[in-house]
């Protein structure tokens, strides 16, 4: 039987004056904690900013598309393989055989297609109803078994065997993204993918009071100032926080959903990349709301990573009770003072001290961390330290 294995990625953050994730209102998101009001940024948010942080790390190949515009792009690879099939003729393709992989409905959208019907232009491109998610290598092959059965499609399709395939191809070599974070068909639920990765929403460590900053803008043409006063005001709410993160992945379910057969001699690998990605991703990405605004670009101050043979565990508790500044001012200190105390207490609790543990660290602020487990000097040797980590325990277990 194969040991269960968790990965643990625990930070914290300082983020000055940011409106990083609004709520309907255009606020900063708050949440109540220990019966006063923290900052939020929702594990939405950062999740997209961790699989938009992949591009950067992974090839396209490896990654998939979330899109309701997926005739559109199935009809570009159908295109790129069989050149002289014209755009509607593989928007068709497109449409039969997803249908078909999917059992989603796909047609023009009915607000396009009556607009388009009113003004005497084209029929809009097919979509879905609903965001779909397919890899790279699941729309490469669902455009070749197109391009196979294009001269009649949909007689092609009938065929059971041809229809086994378009279902199996949408149901395998699923990528990175999909593989961690999971994907849901709501036409076909066996083709629902369950995410390997949990993300918590982000909550300050203390009270966090949100704040209005008033702006005015100057009209560069009114140069005789014929009209007095600003061109513009308005006003943009912010608030400024010392975040913990949080976030698990659970790598047997990441092992079945990329599946072993990517990598026959080690399979191993692609799980490998894929852990080091999100770690990378997590720790190094950040949500782009009003980051205009605010250029509030600031890394980690403290990263915590844990490979665990149990149940994900956050320490989010440490801070129920909300750290105060000191006279000094500053939450950063005492928060990273409030997790190494916790942190071994829980562990000796629930008996599992025997974890492996890796600790990145900046700055003498965070020096009670050290103690916690191994410490690296930097993300890269992090991130290739528990990727090989991980790689040892899967070939340990089979």
């Amino acid at each position: 039987m194969t040991a269960r294995l968790i990965l643990d990625v625990h930070a914290l953050q300082n983020v000055p004056p940011s409106n990083l994730n609004r709520d309907d209102t255009g606020a900063p998101k708050t949440a109540v904690y220990g019966g006063v009001t923290r900052a939020r940024v929702s594990s939405q948010a950062w999740k997209r900013a961790t699989r938009r942080y992949f591009t950067q790390l992974l090839d396209p190949a490896e990654l998939g598309v979330r899109t309701k515009r997926v005739a559109e792009l199935l009809a570009e690879h159908i295109t790129g393989l069989q050149p002289d099939i014209d755009a509607e003729q593989a928007w068709a393709l497109a449409t039969e055989v997803l249908q078909t992989a999917t059992g989603s409905k796909i047609e023009p959208p009915k607000r396009k297609a009556d607009a388009a019907k009113k003004n005497g232009d084209p029929t809009p491109a097919p979509e879905s109803s609903y965001l779909m998610f397919l890899s790279a290598r699941q729309l490469q092959l669902l455009a070749a078994l197109a391009v196979e059965g294009a001269t009649d499609i949909k007689a092609f399709l009938k065929d059971k065997d041809a229809k086994a395939r378009a279902k199996k191809i949408a149901d395998g070599r699923h990528s990175v993204d999909i593989a961690l974070f999971g994907r849901m068909v709501a036409d076909a639920t066996d083709l629902n993918v369950d995410a390997a990765a949990q993300v918590a929403h982000a909550l300050s460590v203390h009270r966090a009071e949100t704040e209005s900053d008033y702006f005015t803008a100057v009209d560069d043409r009114n140069l005789l100032d014929s009209e007095p006063g600003a061109g513009m005001i308005g006003t943009i709410d912010f608030n400024s926080s010392t975040l913990y993160r949080y976030a698990a992945v659970d790598v047997n379910l990441l092992t079945r959903n990329l599946g072993k057969g990517l990598n026959k001699d080690e399979p191993a690998i692609p799980v490998r990349r894929a852990v080091e990605a999100f770690l990378d991703g997590f720790v190094s990405s950040l949500p782009t709301g009003k980051i205009n605004t605010f250029g509030n670009h600031t890394l980690p101050d403290a990263v915590v990573v844990k490979l665990r043979t149990a149940r994900p565990v956050s320490f989010v508790s440490a801070f129920e009770k909300p750290v105060v500044a000191d006279q000094s001012g500053g939450h950063m200190e005492a928060a990273c003072a409030r997790l190494a105390d916790y942190i071994p207490e829980m562990e000796r609790a629930y008996g599992d001290d025997s974890c492996a543990t890796w600790v990145l660290r900046v700055g003498p602020a965070t020096a009670k961390l050290a103690s916690l487990g191994m410490e690296v000097s930097s993300l890269s040797t992090l991130v290739s330290t528990v990727g090989q980590a991980v790689a040892d325990r899967l070939e340990q277990h089979g």
